[in-house]
């Protein structure tokens, strides 16, 4: 037998991350027809690039956060509105309102903190080289006692095809 793993003709990696991508808008679309309330002590912090085909943000926003960008759902935010290939919401920044427009294809992250679960993704942008970033900060959303997502990473999923060699 052969120790080198033979290139599949059948793309997993690409099947795989579209259907956990279509975790994040099933989520989002049971929050959008539940009133745009979220249930309990559930919240989401969801990291998107910034510089991706169909993203919508301020010029002010893309300023500040050229490659990456994380938002968080928690108390304050409007009209969610969640379609096949992405969804819009309203968040204020610095008491500024802005409507951002997010391509589900954009998206390297979404953790609900308050179960511990979390979903990173391969990027769809792959010429944009990673960069540390501060969280937004969205107005509403201080005083979160996890601060972000410190655990043991336990329910959060990374799925990477990388070819062995």
């Amino acid at each position: 037998m052969s120790e080198e793993t033979p290139d599949s003709l059948i793309p997993y990696d690409e099947i795989v991350q579209e259907a956990l991508r279509a975790v994040v808008g099933r989520v989002l679309g049971e929050i959008e027809s539940g009133g745009g309330t979220l249930p309990g002590n559930h919240h989401f912090y969801i990291t998107f690039k910034t510089a991706a085909p169909g993203v919508s943000i301020p010029q002010h926003l893309r300023d500040r956060f050229p490659d990456e960008m994380t938002i968080v759902l928690q108390n304050k935010f409007w009209d969610l509105e969640v379609r096949e290939e992405d969804f819009t919401v309203g968040l204020s920044f610095n008491q500024i309102p802005a409507k951002l427009q997010i391509p589900f294809a954009a998206i390297t992250a979404f953790v609900d903190p308050a179960v511990d679960f979390g979903l990173q993704f391969q990027t769809s942008v792959e010429e944009l080289p990673h960069e540390e970033h501060e969280d937004a900060e969205n107005d509403g959303e201080a005083g979160d006692p996890e601060g972000g997502d410190d655990g043991d990473g336990s329910n959060v999923v990374t799925v990477d095809f990388g070819r062995k060699k």
